[in-house]
């Protein structure tokens, strides 16, 4: 049984099981914490809307990994969600993390401290055995394929969920992708049919034609599982996390694909999903993008810039379009918020 750590609670907690040589925040100064953490400012507290209800129907439920090493994504992540949010009072954050560290909590709360947020313990052992090697070491990492069992994470009352990378932010209001219309679906992401779909599987598995026959029947296109909105009821009626798995059983019997827990998502839902607007998931822009540069990926407006790819906007602030920079909380200086 999962129990979640919820806010300022998780705080309170930490304050009676920890000592306060591990971080103090005394006026405006956060001292460094003990282990190799970064340190973070406190964000500011965004009231955007003239009317926002605060009943559980308004409430918008986002999910994220949690990990020391892309903490500072996800600050950056969540600080742009809050402030182009109308009612970012009615959000609240569910975070997954596979290894308890009471500094990351520590700086979650120090740094937001009004954020409505909980925390839930992801079980590495729900994958033993069942990850392969991939192109890239990150993606083969346990947390990598928390997604995959949120259904199974999430208490009961949520009923639906927006899952976001860490390596992402915000530039518009998340209640549009959230109010997503999902025709029955039990996921809704953009979908990308321009794209060669045929190169995220291998030859072993199109020469193999029980395997491709898994596409009989569907117009499969690509899309990125860093921005998804899923119906977790249909989810877990439908058993998805159970099909997902069996693909990478598959996988480690037969080798498929070669991305991490990308190409187990596409083989069960790809064509079958609802395509929201490209302009949620602006891709890419940590892959050949090597100058950090804020490009268009696709026409028209961006509501949603996508650091997918091996390129980190943290590791690519000395650009000449530092685009991520006014997002991120990491020491000092201060970055204006303006556009």
């Amino acid at each position: 049984m999962v129990v979640p750590l919820s806010g300022r609670l998780s705080f309170l907690l930490l304050l009676l099981t920890t000592t306060f040589a591990t971080g103090i925040r005394h006026a405006s100064i956060i001292r460094k914490p003990s282990s190799d953490v970064p340190t973070f400012r406190e964000a500011p507290e965004f009231r955007n809307g003239d009317v926002c209800s605060s009943s559980a129907s308004h409430t918008i439920h986002i999910a994220m990994t949690l990990d020391a090493n892309y903490l500072r994504g996800t600050m950056a992540a969540v600080l742009s969600v809050l402030k182009h949010s109308t009612c970012p009072e009615n959000i609240e954050f569910h975070f997954l993390w596979g290894n308890y560290d009471p500094d990351v909590l520590r700086s979650i709360n120090t740094t937001f401290p009004y954020l409505n947020f909980r925390v839930y313990h992801f079980d590495s052992d729900r994958v033993r055995g069942k990850i392969s090697r991939s192109v890239r070491q990150a993606l083969d990492q346990p947390l990598n394929y928390a997604r995959i069992y949120l259904a199974n994470i999430l208490p009961p009352e949520v009923k639906r969920i927006l899952y976001l990378d860490s390596d992402l932010v915000l530039v518009d209001d998340i209640m549009k992708l959230w109010k997503v219309d999902l025709e029955g679906k039990v996921l809704a992401a953009p979908e990308y049919c321009h794209a060669n779909f045929s190169q995220y599987f291998t030859d072993l598995f199109w020469l193999d034609k029980e395997l491709s026959g898994t596409f009989k029947g569907r117009h499969p296109c690509y899309f990125n599982t860093g921005v998804m909105v899923v119906d977790v009821d249909k989810w877990r009626q439908g058993g998805y996390t159970a099909k997902v798995e069996d693909w990478m059983a598959m996988q480690k019997q037969k080798r498929i694909y070669t991305l991490g827990s990308l190409p187990p998502f596409l083989l069960v839902l790809a064509g079958n999903i609802k395509a929201a607007h490209h302009r949620w998931n602006q891709h890419g822009l940590g892959g050949d993008n090597i100058e950090g540069k804020c490009r268009s990926l696709h026409p028209g407006p961006i509501s949603l810039l996508h650091w997918s790819g091996k390129g980190k906007p943290w590791l690519r602030l000395d650009s000449r379009k530092p685009c991520w920079a006014p997002y991120d909380l990491y020491g000092s200086p201060v970055h204006s918020l303006e556009e």
